[in-house]
């Protein structure tokens, strides 16, 4: 007896994944056979999708909304999709392209169109997520050129700073006192000391 599986993928942990879990819940899917991965699409190194590929087998069936819900790379897309439908033997239905169904085409010009919406829908989705690396970049760019500082703020140190390393150095303050004291991560105190231990000892 196949088994029906739902295959549901957010960029991030604050986009809502709901939309999807609806739609393959509505081709049947029952909640404890919806993989949810809430991690970029760039490769296939996600925790849910591998507890799924162990999971399924021959004959069962897999619902995704759309094909860059599977991943964003053009290349791995049609390698898992080859593993999947191929190598394992399960069939793949792709919710917003009925095209994309492997229980529908199974003769030969089936396939091939198939194939080719495949080769396309993969390239539009990789060729969007470098467009969005694209349009970051140039966005980090632009604010840098405005004085717009990235990242974490920097986080600055105590008044007694010099003295506090002299006094660990010497032994006579431990690195754990002294991270309580200043309130740094160790990375962040050996990166003040290089920046300024020394630049103002006199």
């Amino acid at each position: 007896m196949k088994n029906v599986y739902g295959y549901v993928r957010v960029s991030s942990i604050d986009q809502n994944e709901e939309r999807q879990i609806i739609k393959v819940r509505e081709k049947g899917v029952c909640d404890e056979n919806i993989y949810i991965d809430k991690q970029s699409g760039k490769d296939f190194e996600r925790k849910e999708y591998k507890k799924l590929v162990k999971k399924i087998k021959s004959g069962d069936l897999l619902y995704i909304l759309s094909i860059d819900r599977l991943g964003r790379d053009y290349e791995e897309i049609q390698k898992q999709w080859r593993t999947l439908t191929k190598k394992i033997g399960i069939d793949i239905c792709v919710i917003d392209m009925p095209l994309l169904d492997t229980r529908v085409y199974k003769d030969l010009m089936g396939i091939f169109i198939a194939d080719l919406v495949l080769q396309i829908l993969s390239f539009v989705a990789q060729n969007e997520r470098e467009n969005l690396r694209k349009r970051q970049a140039q966005g980090i760019a632009a604010a840098r050129e405005r004085g717009v500082h990235m990242g974490r703020p920097t986080k600055g140190v105590p008044d007694n700073f010099n003295e506090l390393v002299k006094e660990w150095k010497k032994k006579k303050i431990s690195l754990a006192d002294i991270l309580k004291v200043c309130d740094m991560s160790e990375a962040t105190f050996y990166r003040r000391v290089r920046e300024y231990g020394f630049l103002k000892h006199k």
